[in-house]
């Protein structure tokens, strides 16, 4: 456990470095809104775009590992909508909720962290389950929010949650890489170098925008985030552990990087739709900021465990 901890310990240095940055006023509100455009366009692409050049549509769609995910994160989507709707929350407050409860930060933590930590094995599941997050449960909170607000389910709905997936780079890269993959495109020595520097900028710069854009987030309905955040580190891992482990025939190493996966704290991305659509932002910002501290403890537990479990 200690080895593990001591693992990850340089990744949250990262993270509270660009917190301590943005907290002294060092690095500004707008610095931190390019660098994470720069990570977010430009370097993680990089990055998910060589690791899925580099594989096949085959290697990493499992339909079983994708339905134990998507099952696990479905009950765990539902409980934390019933729970905000108990509490009298409106339909979309409770789909912010409920995004804070299974999201996590996948593709600025995840990917760099679980693929250093894991092997590069783990790319093929990291990506399964970031793919599941941003196509299913990304679309799932534009339809909910904007189908509350106009009382009915229309064409305009599906239209916008088409544009988002088409737009989001995320996606676009690991489609391109796919891509290439199955035409057996070859990648040039200078591209494939250009590819590797700029996507070797990924880890550190999405890290540090991580605890940057921390700086600006409060702590406000503590309890509310409190719980989000136990659905987010406890609930939703163990879920996909019962259900990749016991319910669903999933491969034991594929099954432990999903649990990591699912381990981490809410996604920053999360607070963006809030604030998009003005629908509880303090609240999602409180989960990410509460979720993100407490993983430095909990993520380490998990993927101590998980480690044992693919050894």
């Amino acid at each position: 456990m200690l080895d593990i901890f001591l693992q990850t310990l340089p990744f949250f240095m990262l993270i509270a470095l660009g917190y301590g940055s943005g907290r002294t006023g060092f690095f500004s509100a707008e610095a931190t809104a390019y660098l994470t455009k720069f990570v977010f366009y430009f370097a993680l692409s990089a990055m998910l775009f060589r690791f899925s050049a580099n594989l096949s549509l085959g290697e990493i769609l499992d339909w079983q590992f994708v339905l134990a995910y998507l099952a696990a994160t479905t009950a765990v989507y539902v409980l934390a909508t019933y729970v905000a709707l108990r509490r009298r929350a409106p339909l979309t407050e409770a789909a912010i909720e409920a995004q804070c409860a299974v999201v996590g930060n996948v593709g600025f933590l995840g990917i760099p962290m679980l693929v250093l930590l894991l092997g590069e094995a783990a790319v093929g599941p990291v990506m399964m389950v970031l793919a599941v997050d941003l196509i299913v449960f990304g679309s799932l909170i534009v339809i909910l929010i904007t189908g509350a607000r106009d009382g009915r389910m229309s064409p305009r709905i599906l239209v916008t949650v088409a544009l988002g997936l088409v737009k989001n780079p995320m996606i676009v890269s690991i489609s391109l890489g796919l891509l290439v993959s199955a035409n057996n495109v070859p990648i040039r020595a200078p591209v494939n170098d250009f590819l590797s520097l700029l996507g070797a900028a990924a880890t550190p710069g999405a890290l540090f925008a991580i605890g940057a854009s921390l700086a600006s987030k409060s702590a406000e309905r503590v309890a509310v985030a409190g719980w989000l955040s136990l659905c987010k580190l406890v609930l939703h891992p163990l879920a996909v552990a019962i259900a990749a482990l016991f319910l669903f025939d999933v491969d034991p190493y594929a099954a432990g990087v999903m649990i990591a996966a699912a381990a981490l704290p809410v996604a920053g991305n999360v607070y963006i739709i809030a604030q998009h659509y003005d629908v509880a932002p303090t609240r999602a910002s409180a989960a990410i900021l509460l979720s993100t501290m407490a993983s430095v403890v909990t993520v380490s537990l998990v993927i101590a465990w998980v480690t044992t479990l693919i050894a």
